[in-house]
């Protein structure tokens, strides 16, 4: 690389998953698809946010050399709302991104490498103006909570721009953004006075271009390399580092006077999740630069700083880096989907929008009407409403409404105002652009937006007492589903929202079931509810419980509260019946339960019914009541001992005929399905009981391997690698936390060369983390005690290197 003709590098990672939660509950719920994990951001997660914090960089013999933080030499952008997940479900990777915008700003000039970007995805061509700017606002504001600094640059959600988006975000400070060479239409430089035509992806993307905006301000934009950036993403070109180097650095030319930034963005999900192991291949390209010298890596700011644009762009208005059609994909059937349904048609698009645009346009004006009575400015109240989205603290929310509110809002009207908020939230939630992206209305990510309008709906109707369900469902019904099935938009409302709403009586009801089942402190968080206890009683006769109780239930997110009472009787299985109401009367409250106790101390269990539903009117909350996570832990438990039973029978028939199953499999007949299923229940319990060891135990895993391979079972190899690594993450925790405890050393070393016999690949990149941190903390200081010949130290160390070979981590 010469002094006189710069090169640099520049990769961009757009990391963002749409919101998964529950819009009642705040949280993600159990997803099943997600299998082994619990949901779909912390299996992306495990094979791509991670990774990328500490990305392997492998030397010769395929062994670790290097662990490096891959977000610290790219640019980058997270979704706000996957930041939110992040750091409350996996605060470790959420300190990396955070640190690695330090780091990079430490690297390339001062300049971080993160971009902000609008708050939820939203598709902002197709946004009122409003909406646009309180996106932005809010995805601005969350980015200086987290990063400690104002953003230079904004990625917009789908790279969907128009000229209105550009003039909203460099009003609001954005000084650059990054969109697809498809984007740009025509270029002119400062000393000409023509347009060259550059559509059709002809824009040179090596240099800036910066857009002249109706305002008289002016944005920068890169166009990253179409070409390379397709190859990343779906070809092979993450097979190998070097390869993506070579691709990046081989575009750079002799022949360009200016100095030159070859450039990338894709989805960063592309690096470990959509590629596995992608997050390593770009690990070692952007160390394999830096070795070469055959590029000097950057991010747009640092660059800009350096080279400010020569040339003005003007934009194809309207067009995004994942529609050949513009933004169609985002509100009609343009022909754009995911290619994994051949015949299916995404008609349901345009009315699904049409929906949410009459449900946001049919209550702005009525919070407009009431929350102008509690606002000094409605709208401007929603666009720092960010500041409690970030921080829910009631001293805070106290600080935004003083900061917010009339004269005379008081704290009576709390609930009242933060609910209008709420009902501004989720009218946005409602357009995250992931509601169109894919095949069907039926599918999980329109499923999660008609949620989000089900929450405003609920809320307007709680609010203004308007009933606007009717013709939201009227406009739905319209988005007609390709699985016949599934009906159509009215269906998946009627089928996944409204069972999914909640109020406070159901929150009741879940404490109250689920109290059978474990112990709650006096006060107790379920979900974004506070509850505390007042007063509680529980007693067993056999297997049957009853429970009543009183107890108080909060919105952390409304401050809504309500005292309820409860009765709940199970009936030692599956059976559950229990009833909630506001508390009123003490007195009443007290005989019901005397009366109560007495019948269920008979074992009249009719009659402890009789007057449950006498005291609660009706007794409509069961198992079906609890939300789905506790639901499910409630189930395992209820069915523990009936599937110890089963377990014992299919164990039974197993040991009992296990000559004659031989036997049958030695003359080549094909075990009966009875015995098959008997066998590969036992032996992959047996496996999995073998894995879930305080250490795993090297003579009973082989002993179980080789019945398996015997008998010829179909293994559970994604379940079984799911426990062996929580089995060796636990163990390796252990050992960071307790490095010089000889037991801990050993039995890491021990299960890790165990798990090397498994027919499946373990994902060991946890395990491989914690022995990383002790290998630069701890065992430079054990190889001097070592050379010096102490007994102790050269156990240690002899038994550290084998616990590095086992995972394939270099020591010296």
């Amino acid at each position: 690389m010469t002094d006189d003709k710069p090169r640099y590098v520049c990769i961009h990672g757009h990391f963002y998953q749409p919101p998964r939660e529950n819009p009642w509950l705040e949280a993600i719920e159990l997803q099943d698809s997600a299998y082994p994990y619990h949901d779909w951001n912390e299996r992306i997660t495990a094979e791509c946010y991670g990774p990328n914090a500490r990305s392997r960089i492998l030397d010769g013999e395929g062994r670790i050399r290097q662990i490096a933080n891959n977000y610290a030499r790219i640019s980058f952008n997270f979704g706000p709302t996957l930041l939110k997940w992040l750091e409350d479900e996996e605060p470790d990777v959420y300190a990396r991104v955070i640190e690695a915008d330090k780091e990079s700003a430490e690297r390339f000039g001062g300049h971080g490498s993160a971009m902000a970007q609008p708050y939820n995805h939203m598709i902002m061509p197709l946004a009122n103006t409003r909406d646009r700017y309180t996106q932005a606002r809010w995805g601005i504001r969350d980015f200086e909570k987290r990063f400690g600094r104002a953003p230079v640059g904004m990625w917009l959600p789908e790279a969907a721009v128009d000229t209105e988006t550009l003039d909203i975000v460099s009003e609001l400070g954005i000084q650059y953004t990054v969109l697809a060479p498809s984007q740009a239409l025509r270029i002119k430089g400062q000393t000409s006075r023509d347009w060259t035509d550059v559509s059709g992806e002809q824009i040179d993307p090596t240099r800036p271009y910066y857009v002249s905006l109706p305002s008289g301000r002016r944005i920068n934009v890169f166009f990253y390399d179409g070409p390379i950036a397709r190859a990343v993403a779906f070809e092979k070109v993450l097979e190998s580092g070097e390869e993506l180097a070579n691709r990046l650095t081989g575009t750079l030319s002799d022949g360009r006077e200016w100095p030159q930034i070859v450039h990338i963005a894709t989805d960063g999900e592309t690096y470990g999740h959509h590629h596995r192991f992608g997050d390593m291949a770009l690990a070692y390209a952007l160390d394999y630069i830096e070795r070469e010298d055959t590029a000097t890596l950057t991010n747009y700011a640092e660059y800009l700083e350096r080279y400010p644009p020569e040339w003005q762009v003007e934009i194809a208005e309207s067009t995004s880096w994942s529609c050949s059609h513009g933004v169609e994909r985002w509100r009609s059937n343009c022909g754009d989907n995911t290619g994994a349904h051949p015949g299916w048609n995404q008609e349901w698009r345009a009315p699904l929008r049409e929906a949410f645009d009459w449900l946001r346009d049919t209550v702005a004006p009525l919070y407009e009407s009431h929350a102008g009575e509690l606002f000094k400015d409605p709208w401007q109240a929603r666009d720092e409403y960010i500041s409690v989205i970030l921080d829910r603290s009631e001293e805070n929310v106290a600080a935004f409404m003083a900061e917010q509110g009339t004269e005379k809002l008081d704290v009576s009207q709390w609930t009242e105002a933060l609910e209008l908020l709420e009902l501004q939230r989720h009218a946005l939630l409602m357009y995250t652009s992931c509601g169109w992206f894919f095949d069907d209305v039926s599918g999980i990510e329109a499923t999660q937006t008609i949620q989000y309008a089900g929450r405003v709906i609920q809320l307007a109707q709680k609010l203004f007492g308007d009933r606007i369900e009717g013709q939201f469902l009227e406009i739905l019904a319209r988005a007609k589903s390709n699985v016949p099935e599934q009906g159509d938009g009215r269906a998946v409302y009627e089928r996944a929202v409204a069972p999914a709403a909640v109020e406070l009586a159901k929150v009741a009801a879940h404490y109250a079931v689920s109290s059978l089942f474990e112990e709650y402190a006096e006060e107790a968080r379920v979900y974004c509810y506070d509850i505390t206890q007042r007063e509680y009683q529980r007693q067993s006769e056999g297997q049957a419980q009853l429970a009543v109780g009183r107890a108080a239930v909060k919105s952390i997110i409304t401050l809504e509260a309500q005292e309820t009472s409860f009765g709940v009787l199970h009936f030692g299985d599956h059976n559950i019946t229990a009833g909630v109401r506001p508390h009123g009367d003490d007195a009443e409250y007290e005989a019901m339960k005397k009366e109560a106790f007495a019948a269920f101390r008979e074992a009249d269990l009719p009659e402890t019914i009789r007057l449950l539903d006498r005291h609660f009117g009706d007794l409509t909350y069961s198992l079906r009541t609890l939300f789905k996570d506790e639901q499910r832990k409630v189930l395992r438990s209820v069915l523990e001992a009936t599937v110890g039973e089963a377990e014992a029978e299919y164990r039974g028939i197993f040991e009992h005929h296990a000559p004659l199953m031989r036997y049958l499999m030695d003359i080549g007949v094909p075990l009966p399905p009875s015995f098959q299923a008997a066998a590969e229940l036992v032996i992959n319990v047996n496996l999995r009981r073998a894995l879930e060891e305080t250490a795993i135990k090297e003579n009973r895993l082989v002993e179980t391997l080789a019945d398996a391979s015997s008998w010829s079972i179909n293994v559970d190899g994604e379940g079984l690698a799911f426990v062996a690594k929580g089995t060796l993450e636990r163990l390796a925790l252990e050992f960071e936390e307790h490095p010089d405890a000889s037991e801990s050393l050993r039995a890491l070393e021990e299960s890790s060369r165990c798990v090397k016999l498994l027919p499946f690949v373990v994902e060991l990149a946890e395990v491989q983390n914690r022995f990383w941190n002790v290998l630069q903390e701890r065992y430079p200081g054990y190889a001097k005690r070592a050379a010096k010949g102490e007994a102790d130290a050269l156990n240690w160390v002899e038994q550290f290197r084998a616990l590095g070979d086992n995972l394939k981590v270099r020591v010296e």
